[in-house]
């Protein structure tokens, strides 16, 4: 049995989870070069698991390759590679073809004008859907695909690491939990990391206090300078169990963010959350006033109150949010994932 990724930038929790998937069948990823912002360093001598460079195929070229792989089904990622679409439509008609897609249902005009013409633009190309959450699979209704061939749970992180982390780490911060935020992500605008850094740092002057801002990742922005926020560049996953020792309350302060599988993984790993009305993954892994809270994104007063609310949490209240975060996290697992990425052929 044969699955082909028509996939765009490799991440390390995706690699993880077509790794278990070849317990089951051989895996062909045809994909885009890393990014430069999330260099991620990848194992790949797995004998089952074919990775081919997007950009050293054309057009034709690329339709060749698929058809001497000869997969049993396609996950194609997205609509943005038009080469992509064309293999697709070639064979939707013999085998499963499974659009995967995090765009969510906004109303928009060019979202209203997709779904009128979903039948050349994606009913010719897809049979099935994967999406990460509801309000993406209300997308892919929009564009015609059967409610019935719609499946959540695309994105999963990899959690068998990061609960390693929560086990090697919960309980000393049931002890002393540590009195620092923490943002994973890339610095650009629409990540609302300027936002966050505005928000701790007028905090810091109105309330002195001792929580710290650590912040991994890199980007377009300029990093501020401040003596309680930390810079820690771009980290490989498996080299963050120092970091995860010593902070605490993971924040998300996103613009724009379809999902964000950043958010699983820090819940996997025990972290109490702020997250902005715009993440995603909030409607899987926050529970308001259990595991954490949301604020309107951009909004930097709202984010201020919300870590108040952290810096004047007592440390059993901030462990107990700590264990439900475990809790939420474990909610999609990579076994599950791989079920849900066979049962597409069982249709």
């Amino acid at each position: 049995m044969k699955l082909l990724f028509l996939y765009t930038e490799l991440a390390k929790y995706f690699i993880s989870c077509i790794e278990q998937l070849t317990e089951f069948a051989e895996v062909h990823v045809i994909n885009y070069p890393i990014n430069k912002e999330a260099p991620f360093q990848f194992n790949k001598n797995n004998s089952k698991i074919f990775y081919y460079d997007r950009f050293n195929y054309n057009s034709n070229e690329l339709q060749e390759l698929v058809i001497k792989i000869n997969p049993d089904i396609i996950f194609c990622s997205g609509w943005i590679d038009k080469d992509y679409l064309k293999i697709c439509k070639k064979f939707k008609s013999k085998i499963p073809t499974v659009l995967c897609m995090d765009t969510k249902w906004k109303g928009n005009f060019r979202q209203i004008i997709a779904s009128l013409f979903s039948k050349i633009l994606i009913q010719n190309k897809f049979s099935h859907a994967w999406v990460p959450g509801n309000q993406q699979q209300l997308f892919a209704e929009k564009l015609g695909i059967k409610t019935s061939n719609i499946k959540l749970g695309y994105y999963c992180a990899d959690v068998n690491l990061f609960n390693q982390f929560f086990e090697n780490h919960f309980s000393k911060k049931k002890v002393n939990f540590p009195k620092r935020f923490l943002y994973v992500g890339r610095y650009y605008d629409f990540k609302g990391v300027t936002t966050l850094w505005d928000a701790f740092i007028q905090l810091q002057n109105e309330k002195p206090n001792d929580w710290e801002l650590w912040c991994l990742g890199n980007g377009d922005l300029q990093p501020v300078v401040h003596p309680k926020i930390k810079h820690l560049g771009f980290v490989q996953p498996e080299n963050l169990n120092e970091i995860i020792s010593s902070t605490g309350v993971f924040i998300l302060p996103s613009l724009i963010e379809p999902w964000g599988v950043v958010v699983q993984e820090y819940s996997a790993a025990g972290y109490p959350l702020i997250l902005s009305n715009q993440i995603g993954a909030a409607e899987k892994f926050l529970i308001e006033n259990e595991n954490g809270y949301s604020f309107i994104a951009g909004v930097k007063n709202d984010l201020i109150e919300k870590m108040k609310i952290f810096i004047n949490l007592p440390n059993e209240s901030l462990t107990l949010m700590s264990e439900k975060s475990h809790e939420l996290g474990n909610k999609i697992t990579i076994n599950e994932w791989c079920k849900t990425a066979l049962n597409f052929l069982n249709k």
